[in-house]
């Protein structure tokens, strides 16, 4: 019991990356993002080996955010700069300064990721056209990303490709370990509504599919609550985030009161914490909420991750991942 209880609190370890790294280099390539959650996923890749910012501060809407003149500034001493994607008006404002020559360091855009493994959902909802909000949520897109910035960083920084490479190593094999626990504590064939596009990203890597959307995109009105009863109705859980607008969080409650289907709370925005750890708190509350009573809150609590990821080793999911993590260290 003691040696399992070793390996389980390497495996806790080693998923919110507690497990130290060596230490970097003092020359520290600058690596600007657009929003806080990509420098997140950098940061938590990267670690101290690179000196990360990131442009739109929190709270401000990302669709309306220009650019200042302290910022292109700090744009043009980027070594590699880190977007979304390019849908951003920010971003579209990079790539234009990328273009004319005022930026000179690496830009990564949707096409760096594609070559990655990035991937863009449908919304169903609307049209099926490609859903460019919450990307990051989804671990294979944040592991797309963290790829294209390593590569770049190389390029940036060649003296040190080795030490990019093994702190990209360690990540992915973090976010791997995270991917397996929680894809086994899900089931087959789970619908969901959730509350807008970006929630899409933080259900369907775990085989939960997005059928509706209480607001379909940012230029469409929300759709009433009665409407969208049916269709919950025939689903497993309402999904919504906690940052977002009061107005938008009080329908999916409304929604999920309604039908008498589990309320998961996730988090789509966030700053300074780790990629992993959202990660696992977002997989939680919708695990969570799968097994909850209806109508039920259940924002994810950081000792969730112990007893999902104990279930998952009784069914042999996580121990040959995270065994492979600890034996690399």
């Amino acid at each position: 019991m003691r040696a399992r209880g070793l390996i389980i609190t390497l495996i806790l370890l080693t998923a919110a990356g507690v497990i130290p790294f060596t230490e970097a280099s003092p020359e520290r390539p600058l690596v600007v993002t657009s929003i806080a959650p990509v420098a997140s996923i950098v940061q938590d890749a990267f670690g101290d080996s690179v000196e990360v910012v990131y442009i739109i501060p929190p709270g401000a809407d990302p669709h309306e955010y220009q650019l200042t003149a302290s910022q292109i500034e700090l744009l043009r001493k980027a070594d590699v700069i880190v977007t979304t994607g390019g849908h951003l008006p920010v971003e579209k404002k990079i790539a234009e300064l990328k273009e004319e020559g005022t930026i000179t360091g690496e830009a990564l855009f949707l096409d760096d990721y594609k070559r990655e493994g990035f991937r863009y959902l449908p919304e169903r909802w609307y049209n099926d056209k490609d859903n460019p909000h919450g990307v990051w949520l989804d671990p294979a897109n944040a592991l797309a990303i963290s790829r294209a910035t390593e590569k770049a960083l190389e390029r940036a920084n060649p003296a040190e490709a080795e030490l990019y490479r093994a702190r990209h190593r360690d990540f992915e094999s973090r976010v791997g370990a995270i991917v397996e626990a929680y894809r086994a504590l899900v089931g087959d064939n789970k619908t969901a509504v959730i509350q807008m596009p970006p929630d899409q990203y933080a259900i369907e890597w775990l085989g939960i599919r997005a059928v509706a959307s209480i607001k379909p995109e940012e230029e469409v009105p929300a759709i009433g609550i009665d409407e969208l009863l049916g269709t919950a109705e025939g689903t497993d859980l309402v999904v919504y985030a906690f940052d977002s607008p009061d107005q938008m969080k009080d329908a999916a409650k409304e929604l999920a009161a309604k039908s008498g289907k589990p309320l998961a709370e996730i988090t789509v925005f966030w700053s300074d914490r780790p990629y992993t750890e959202v990660l696992i708190e977002n997989s939680a509350a919708v695990v969570k909420a799968l097994g909850g009573g209806s109508g039920e809150i259940l924002p994810a609590q950081r000792n969730d991750v112990g007893r999902y990821v104990a279930i998952s080793l009784v069914v042999g999911i996580v121990l040959g991942v995270a065994l492979g993590v600890i034996l690399k260290k």
